[in-house]
């Protein structure tokens, strides 16, 4: 397990301060420090999540109750009607299977954006090691890690700026605007500003279009911004806003309200002397037609 690094402001602290919280100096990290640092914090890299199978990804469609009710609706269609009902039953499992391709294929997207964000990373990265200027794998790089930047290079790890001559910072990949940015240590940064707007910050995946720089590592693999990104890429399906949860809580209840509805409706059927297989295709399209409503009212 990796060591949590620090999520400070950065942008809001002097030079001076960012160095000394980050247990460095402007002479760079010794190879003995970086090999330590690299052992606790881990390697310089976003993290894709549990890799998992085509199958399994489809059959993780299925979990919902939903899903299940309407594959028992199927399967009773056909053992009551027999190949009368066989209609009914393809249509409400080709229904079942694209739903479960959809879910299937947005999942696949996200993957894909993740190694999109993986491929813009800058192989190799030029830092100062034991007082003297060496290029390394950038995978490689540690918190407290002094970089060197110029035009043409794109940055490997999230850094705070300790020297910028006509640095320009072209940052679309995070905010969106293609206008590189021009960086000035002189401007002190308020701890609310945006991302396009802290001049003093360089960020991975950014590409340098003009001037030269040195900054001071400050976060790495996914405790960078572009690792935000990808963690709520990879956890978009289990990140819910509140109204998504109040609403998904609202659909759980009006789903065992319509079961025990149907079941109800089963029993009476049963009371009043109608076939149990007839009485329980009644009582589950009942429930499928019930939940579908409501769900869409939701």
């Amino acid at each position: 397990m990796s060591k949590e690094q620090k999520k400070e402001l950065f942008y809001t602290q002097s030079k001076d301060q960012v160095l000394s919280g980050l247990e460095t100096s402007a002479d760079g990290l010794t190879k003995a420090e970086a090999k330590q640092r690299l052992t606790e914090y881990g390697r310089n890299e976003l993290d894709e999540g549990e890799k998992r199978s085509l199958f399994m990804k489809f059959l993780d469609q299925f979990k919902d109750l939903m899903i299940i009710i309407l594959l028992v609706a199927a399967a009773l269609s056909v053992i009551t009607e027999g190949m009368n009902g066989l209609t009914d039953a393809i249509i409400i499992l080709a229904v079942v299977v694209l739903n479960a391709a959809f879910g299937v294929y947005q999942e696949g997207q996200a993957e894909a954006a993740i190694e999109a964000l993986k491929s813009m990373s800058s192989p190799l990265a030029r830092v100062r090691r034991d007082g003297h200027v060496v290029e390394v794998d950038s995978k490689e790089l540690v918190p407290g890690d002094i970089v060197l930047l110029e035009a043409g290079d794109v940055v490997p790890a999230d850094m705070r700026l300790l020297e910028a001559a006509s640095l320009k910072i072209e940052e679309a990949a995070l905010t969106g605007e293609s206008v590189p940015v021009e960086k000035d240590l002189s401007i002190e940064v308020a701890a609310d500003a945006g991302i396009g707007d802290r001049v003093n910050m360089a960020y991975q995946n950014s590409n340098v279009t003009y001037g030269r720089a040195t900054g001071v590592v400050t976060n790495t693999g996914m405790y960078t911004e572009v690792g935000h990104i990808a963690g709520m890429l990879a956890n978009a399906d289990e990140t819910d806003t509140p109204l998504k949860q109040n609403l998904h809580h609202l659909s759980k209840i009006l789903t065992y309200v319509v079961l025990a509805v149907a079941a109800v409706t089963f029993a009476v059927g049963m009371f009043r002397g109608q076939k149990p297989l007839e009485g329980l295709m009644t009582a589950v399209a009942l429930a499928v037609a019930a939940i579908q409503i409501g769900r869409a009212h939701v």
